[in-house]
């Protein structure tokens, strides 16, 4: 029988699940053991997943679950340098040359277990089988335009925390752009993704003007002169080999109207990052790097934005993974068979 193990993410400020107590119904019909951990911050209340008939066991106990255990999870696992023997399923950013990454492969590699990367879940058209992108996109934008919203207010953008639904999200920025009499430009570069559709969905309801840029206005390679020509400027274009450059380093001085960079999808340690103006990620207590002071330019670099939406998010996404998981009695085949082949890749390399 095919055990799923649901661990209790670590991380601070991560609050979002993968599996919903529909999808632990769905799988226990199918056949499958399902166990969840508690949790303390999980948007989801453990108890919905005990009445769908799944097991519990305590917070972080991962480590000791049996060994044929799946453990899925979604963010990092603690950094503590420890051998992993267990299959897992999680998003590992360690296939792009980020640090972090490389240490993570070392410990699969150490301990003989296989990471199932999120992110390289795909059909075999090469597609994503499920992915955060639209509230990645929206959060990010929001927490943009507060970024530039503090500017106006002579400071830098506070801390964040989670919201109950986007519409409050939305509406409370909305009155603080009235109530500053700021009227901001965007620029988005991925505007047909999912990340650039949930970003320009947040400015169309906040009633920023926006600019949408995807393949062809970028397919020249750069320079891209117009980006400094918008008040906030929103990445929503992964780190991969082949990007051009969107802003250059010396962006930072250069004569622009830009204030605020919202680097969506956040990959400042990649050798392939679009944004050159940063190297080091942002948080919710310090959302926002000022990298220059006159003018000011800030940029906002949240690698785990959907979770400022958490059950939005989460819904969202588990429904369109749970076909794949329906498929974990299967691990060898489809989906799982091709991040399995990525995984074995970059452990050799």
């Amino acid at each position: 029988m095919t055990h799923l193990w649901v661990r209790a993410e670590q991380r601070p400020n991560e609050d979002r699940a993968g599996l919903t107590p529909e999808g632990v119904q769905a799988l226990i019909a199918a056949g499958f053991r399902v166990t969840v951990e508690d949790s303390r911050t999980r948007a989801i209340p453990l108890q919905g997943y005990l009445d769908a008939g799944a097991e519990t066991a305590p917070e972080g106990s991962w480590p000791d679950a049996p060994e044929g255990a799946i453990i899925f999870g979604l963010k990092e696992l603690p950094e503590d340098g420890t051998a992993l023997s267990h299959r897992h399923i999680m998003f590992g950013h360690a296939y792009k040359g980020q640090p972090a990454g490389r240490i993570l492969l070392d410990r699969f590699r150490a301990g003989g277990g296989t990471l199932y990367d999120l992110e390289y879940l795909v059909d075999a058209a090469g597609r994503r089988v499920a992915a955060f992108g639209y509230w990645a996109g929206y959060a990010g934008a929001a927490v943009s335009t507060l970024a530039l919203i503090a500017q106006a207010r002579g400071t830098t953008c506070p801390p964040v925390s989670t919201y109950p639904d986007a519409r409050t999200l939305t509406d409370e920025i909305a009155a603080a752009l009235s109530a500053e009499t700021l009227a901001p430009r965007a620029i988005i570069i991925g505007a047909k993704g999912r990340v650039g559709t949930g970003a320009a969905d947040f400015c169309r309801a906040a009633g920023i003007e926006t600019t949408l840029w995807d393949m062809a206005e970028t397919a020249h390679g750069g320079p891209f002169p117009e980006i400094l020509d918008h008040d906030i400027f929103l990445n929503c274009i992964l780190a991969l080999p082949g990007v051009p450059v969107f802003l250059p380093e010396t962006a930072r001085s250069a004569p622009r109207a830009l204030r605020v960079v919202g680097d969506i999808a956040c990959d400042p340690t990649s050798d392939f990052s679009p944004i050159k103006v940063y190297d080091r990620t942002t948080d919710w207590a310090v959302p926002a790097l000022r990298v220059h002071d006159d003018p000011p330019l800030d940029v906002m670099a949240i690698d785990n934005l959907p979770s400022l939406l958490p059950l939005e998010s989460s819904q969202d996404y588990a429904a369109q993974l749970l076909p794949a998981l329906l498929t974990l009695d299967r691990i060898d085949q489809g989906v799982w068979a091709r991040a399995k082949a990525e995984f074995d890749r970059h452990v050799k390399t």
